[in-house]
């Protein structure tokens, strides 16, 4: 019989999808509120280069980022994020319609997770509502992509951006472990 151990901590982080027009900055405040500190941002890039998926709701030349949060926080967290993220999109609807979306997702050492809505047979259930979708593996000192992995998400640069995070994230995990192993020494 397996011995069940606690999970780690994860370090959670958000896709920002924006039409034109959306700073942002104008998000970060809520995103703060819900997670904690934002510690890395990715560069902006042209969304629409990927997918039409969300013109006809959210009009063209959309714009996309993807920020991390300092605090590590529960895995089991991510379909009430997801929640709480929709919420802050209703926050910046215009004419019924969405200006931003946000994609939680969060990373350990071995995977990259997003949060979704749509079932999928690759997706597992997670409560809420909401399913976790693994966009990433990490194997042989690389993220790997999946047949499924969003087109936007297999670019070099935002592989490289998730394992930059990843390296931040074991650091983290390094100094949290050091310090539960302290507390229980004192």
């Amino acid at each position: 019989m397996g011995r069940i151990k606690p999970y780690q901590p994860v370090k959670y982080f958000v896709a920002l999808t924006l039409a034109i027009g959306n700073n942002p900055a104008n998000l970060y405040g809520d995103l703060e509120k819900l997670f904690s500190t934002i510690d890395t941002k990715s560069e902006m890039f042209d969304f629409d280069r990927f997918t039409s998926y969300y013109q006809s709701e959210m009009g063209k030349s959309l714009q996309k980022r993807i920020i991390s949060f300092e605090t590590l926080l529960p895995a089991e967290q991510l379909p009430v994020i997801k929640t709480a993220t929709n919420e802050i999109e209703e926050n910046f609807l215009s004419g019924g319609k969405r200006t931003v979306n946000i994609d939680p997702g969060y990373l350990t050492a071995a995977r990259m997770v997003l949060a979704t809505t749509k079932d999928f047979d690759h997706r597992i259930y997670l409560g809420m509502g909401i399913f976790g979708d693994v966009h990433y593996r990490y194997r042989n000192g690389h993220f790997r992509i999946n047949e499924w992995t969003y087109p936007d998400y297999q670019q070099e640069k935002i592989i490289h951006y998730f394992e930059e995070l990843r390296t931040l994230y074991m650091e983290q995990l390094k100094t949290l472990n050091a310090d539960s192993l302290k507390k229980e020494e004192s």
